[in-house]
């Protein structure tokens, strides 16, 4: 198949826009995006290489992301004609393309990592915990799909290029959930998809001291620390952006170095997108250890600090 004459996108993060556009482009003849937010975000979008916008305004503290699915639809619909809508693998991005996908009879693919036109959309994404990929074919005329991080290269903004710009007015949905308050989630928010460089702590790391240890080597690296899913979700050591994982998040970094971290496949299917892994566990026979490009067996309380010395250096 040929590309479609128009390819849908959103996102909720600012940051996941380009790559969700990068994906409209190689999909689509036009890329319609759908913008929430100020007018810069409009110009941000047309730098990325939307063709069309549609304006849905700002977004009140009080709504939901998924509120807008009803707006969104009825611009979508086209009776039979082919068509598909991209979104990032975020939680709100998800629950919005559930919305969509019963209100317009649309199949939906979630965390694809890979999209492509086959006598329909045709997604590849993970299955059986991350031990297997599964590929599905969306038989619908309208085809939803949200991406895995990394699934299509984002291009260099273009503050020359322009489109075309329509404002939506908000059409409220039947029943909604009413957001009563929000509050600032504590720690610091992290795109850790975008990081060049990872440091990823585990069990091994035995402690919160080693933990700080694991955060002034990244530091001194400029890496960002990431984690294993007993981290973020059991010790509640480090926040849940941060976790890397079938999950998780899904890496595409420089260098990701693992610390203590035992290698199941539920984990290293967020990193192995890496272009060098290494790792420092103490027990010889861990499963990371068949996966990496450099391995060291050892104890974290004397690599760490000898690391972070070495760096000093």
């Amino acid at each position: 198949m040929s590309k479609l004459s128009n390819v849908w996108v959103f996102s909720d993060i600012a940051a996941r826009l380009p790559e969700t556009i990068a994906g409209g482009r190689a999909l689509g003849e036009k890329v319609s995006a759908f913008i929430i937010g100020s007018e810069a975000d409009i110009a941000t979008a047309y730098s990325y290489g939307a063709s069309h916008v549609y304006y849905l305004g700002n977004k009140a503290d009080t709504q939901m992301v998924e509120d807008y699915a009803t707006t969104m639809s009825q611009a979508i619909y086209d009776g039979d004609k082919p068509t598909l809508m991209l979104l990032p693998a975020t939680k709100r991005c998800k629950a919005l393309a559930a919305k969509l996908s019963v209100q317009l009879e649309a199949g939906l693919i979630n965390d694809a990592t890979e999209v492509t036109l086959d006598e329909g959309v045709t997604a590849k994404h993970m299955v059986y915990g991350g031990l297997a990929i599964g590929t599905e074919k969306i038989a619908s005329p309208v085809a939803l799909v949200t991406l895995a991080s990394g699934a299509f290269e984002a291009q260099a903004a273009d503050t020359s290029l322009t489109g075309e710009g329509v404002s939506l007015p908000f059409v409220a949905p039947k029943q909604t959930i009413t957001c009563i308050e929000r509050r600032v989630k504590q720690g610091n928010s992290v795109d850790l998809g975008k990081a060049k460089r990872v440091i990823a702590v585990g069990s091994g790391i035995g402690n919160l001291d080693n933990l700080g240890l694991a955060g002034e080597l990244a530091t001194s690296i400029q890496a960002e620390l990431g984690c294993s899913r007993p981290i973020a979700e059991t010790e509640k050591w480090m926040e849940r952006e941060r976790y890397v994982g079938v999950s998780g998040v899904m890496l595409k970094p420089d260098v990701y170095l693992a610390l203590g971290i035992s290698g199941q496949i539920q984990h290293m299917v967020g990193a192995l997108g890496s272009q060098t892994i290494l790792a420092v566990n103490k027990d010889k026979n861990a499963p990371i250890f068949q996966y990496v490009d450099y391995g060291l067996v050892g104890d974290i309380n004397k690599v760490l600090p000898a690391l972070i010395e070495a760096m000093k250096g």
